[in-house]
């Protein structure tokens, strides 16, 4: 029988306390049940380099709250070995949080294994830019849906503290990969929040890019420049979910209408896409939901869809679409009953006539 703990409305010290001793009192391959109002993720990574311990966790419902988490002891952790942190269900913006406070809990020469189910280089760009030049970075496994990296701090950072949310020093980006790490990275902030990015020299382009995305939604603001550097502070403005051409609603996305029947990227609108096919995913594994939903997307043609079918909220994978897929992207709730949500994913035929990404990332910065 699992064991339960509760770690609501308690502080953070007392509950990662709480969730240590819970966990040291378990035997390896007995389940942990924790109920908490924060995520938990950081402390578990923690555990697992404190303990030698390989610990597996899955969420019950990603984006509920609160958090209701299966944890199981797997046993010791070889000689040398990482212990893991599978990612692939959290939400984008949680995804980035998580890994972000985690790395910066790192004594020098600890990491972890990061599982993805896309290529996290940029959070490899995100955690350069954060802590300079103490972040190992090395690619375990790249496979479709299951991307493997092992992740440590290799000393001490020395990089100046920042106030904004983020920041990104795009000189230390290839070129190609600027303009769309910074618009991926960008849609996962909360609003009221500021990227800091540091540039080359003043980067008109993507001013030009951001006012034809997001409208009046954002501040610009040139804090710095001199001759191979110029910061820049590029503030969300409140509402600006609801303003913004490229992420959709946010609220429509929480209680499952939008606005024309279509929730997604720029340029979505229009005729909804004609569905193509039904792809149930209930009975497969969480990791292998996403490869199969992203193969099917990938294989869309314009004015294409097909309805998914799940057994809760696909929300997460709403965020992920939102933040990763172009302007065509097309996105509408059909049925959400429980155990079966249905929504129409597909490219709008309006994407085919708007600007591809692979344009907007090729502007010079």
């Amino acid at each position: 029988m699992a064991t339960e703990i509760d770690l609501r409305d308690r502080p953070d010290e007392e509950g990662r306390e709480r969730l240590r001793d819970a966990l040291d009192a378990t035997e390896t391959g007995e389940e942990l049940r924790i109920v908490a109002d924060r995520d938990v993720d950081v402390d578990l990574i923690r555990y697992q380099i404190d303990r030698g311990r390989d610990v597996e966790w899955e969420y019950e419902q990603p984006d509920a709250e609160p958090r209701e988490v299966r944890a199981v002891d797997r046993g010791e952790l070889d000689g040398g070995a990482l212990g893991t942190a599978d990612v692939r269900e959290l939400l984008p913006q949680r995804r980035h949080e998580v890994l972000l406070a985690a790395f910066d809990g790192l004594d020098p020469d600890e990491g972890f294994v990061l599982v993805n189910d896309h290529d996290p280089k940029p959070l490899y760009y995100e955690l350069q830019s954060t802590y300079g030049d103490v972040v190992g970075w090395e690619y375990a496994s790249r496979e479709s849906g299951e991307w493997r990296v092992e992740i440590r701090k290799t000393a001490e950072s020395t990089a100046a503290e920042s106030e904004a949310f983020t920041r990104y020093d795009v000189r230390e980006i290839p070129k190609p990969d600027r303009h769309e790490t910074i618009h991926h990275r960008y849609g996962m902030i909360p609003d009221g929040e500021t990227m800091e990015i540091i540039a080359p020299h003043e980067p008109r382009p993507l001013h030009g890019e951001f006012r034809e995305r997001y409208g009046d939604a954002f501040r610009w603001e040139v804090v710095e420049t001199e001759p191979g550097r110029c910061r820049v502070r590029i503030t969300k403005t409140e509402g600006s979910a609801a303003a913004s051409d490229e992420g959709g609603s946010e609220s429509a996305a929480d209680d499952g209408t939008a606005a024309g029947g279509s929730e997604g990227g720029a340029g979505a609108g229009g005729e909804p896409p004609e569905v193509a096919r039904e792809l149930d995913v209930r009975d497969l594994p969480p990791a292998q939901r996403h490869e199969e939903i992203f193969d099917a997307y990938a294989a869309l043609d314009d004015g294409d869809g097909f309805v998914l079918v799940n057994d809760h909220d696909p929300k997460p994978l709403y965020h992920q679409f939102e933040t990763e897929a172009g302007p065509e992207f097309h996105w509408e709730y059909r049925k959400q009953e429980p155990g079966e949500f249905r929504v129409l994913i597909g490219k709008s035929e309006a994407g085919a006539e708007g600007q591809s990404v692979s344009e907007e990332t090729s502007a010079p910065f």
